[in-house]
Parts: structure tokens; C-alpha cells; sequence
């Protein structure tokens, strides 16, 4: 009896080992926390931008107002809350607590450290990324 209980246990974690880690998707992750301010293409034009005391960022000039490259860190920072704390201006939510549901990655800025980021916080500054013109 012990014999088969343990058999089905390790079967068990052999099978859920190899199931598929759910894909986390930026572009969910944008419309669910991020369109209604931001817009659909990401310029500032949300149905929300209108009641706001200052306009929502043009989120598809990031990488052109910093010389052309895209700052990943500095972004998901924005993202996250980090660099805002205490900024009451700021009308953008802190969407840390929401994006650490979920799998975690190691994520290496550059510079060779690989830091356990949430996924989702990755994945939608990487669909950001992706907005650049």
C-alpha cells in the first residue's frame, strides 16, 4: 500500500515537472493594466487619458527620449513603483503587487547579475519595448 502511494506521488510530480509553464503575455498583461490610459497603440489616448490632471506618457517615444536605446531597468522600475514612491504627482499606479503573481525569471540587466524578476513584470516592459517607433 505504502509502496503504491509513493509510486503515484512521485508520478505525480514527474507529470506536473513536465507540464508547460504558462506563457506569461505582455500584450495581455498591457490591455488588462495599462490600455485604458495609455491607449491601444500605447500614445497616450486611452478612454481614461481625458479625466487625468496630466496627460498619460507616449509610451512609443520611450527608446527616442533616451538616445535611441530602450531602458529596460529604468522602465519596469516606472512599471513596478520602485522609482516613484512618494511621488505624489504621479497619477500612474504602482503595478508591483499586481505583476509578482506568477512565475519568476532570472533577468540580467547587463551586467552579468541575474536577479529573480516576476515574469510579468518582464514580459509587459519587453511588449513595451516593442511598441518603440
Amino acid at each position: 500500500m505504502i509502496r503504491t502511494v509513493t509510486l503515484v506521488v512521485a508520478a505525480a510530480a514527474m507529470l506536473a515537472a513536465c507540464a508547460p509553464e504558462r506563457q506569461v503575455s505582455g500584450r495581455a498583461l498591457y490591455d488588462a493594466y495599462c490600455v485604458s490610459c495609455h491607449g491601444v497603440s500605447g500614445k497616450g489616448d486611452g478612454p481614461g487619458a481625458a479625466g487625468l490632471p496630466h496627460p498619460p506618457a507616449d509610451l512609443t517615444g520611450i527608446a527616442a527620449r533616451n538616445g535611441g536605446s530602450f531602458p529596460m531597468v529604468r522602465v519596469m522600475s516606472a512599471i513596478d513603483g520602485y522609482t516613484r514612491r512618494g511621488d505624489r504627482a504621479s497619477v500612474m499606479p504602482e503595478l508591483g503587487a499586481a505583476l509578482q503573481e506568477g512565475p519568476v525569471v532570472l533577468y540580467d540587466a547587463g551586467d552579468g547579475v541575474a536577479t529573480p524578476t516576476p515574469a510579468n513584470l518582464v514580459a509587459l516592459a519587453e511588449y513595451l519595448r516593442g511598441l518603440q517607433r
